[in-house]
């Protein structure tokens, strides 16, 4: 079992989600970030004043998945998550040791 962390645009959330739950990917948890990458920020200008934005907006994205499913959610949220303009985001997988739903008991896989 993996857990898929992927860092978007906010603005691609809804493609993102609607792209796994079309390869029967249903369970996700979703938390806006701050952060910055090669992007480096930007500068803004308020009532006259510029003003430097060093951390943009952005969206985390946890999945957790089977080992056999990584390479196609990854495919799947790069694919959806493209615009191709610098800050598109990145993509990182680690190692889950145990999995139990609270509800039922089940675990690892049982419990995706």
């Amino acid at each position: 079992m993996k857990i898929v962390m992927a860092i978007i645009k906010p603005f691609k959330l809804d493609e993102v989600r609607d792209a796994l739950t079309s390869i029967g990917v249903y369970g996700m948890t979703v938390t806006e970030v701050k952060g910055y990458g090669r992007q480096k920020g930007h500068t803004e200008i308020y009532r006259g004043t510029e003003y430097a934005v060093s951390f943009l907006p952005k969206v985390k994205v946890e999945i957790a998945v089977p080992s056999n499913q990584v390479e196609k959610v990854i495919e799947t949220i790069s694919s959806a998550a493209k615009t191709g303009q610098i800050g598109d985001g990145k993509i990182f997988v680690v190692g889950i040791d145990q999995a139990v739903r609270i509800r039922t008991g089940e675990t690892d896989n049982a419990a995706l």
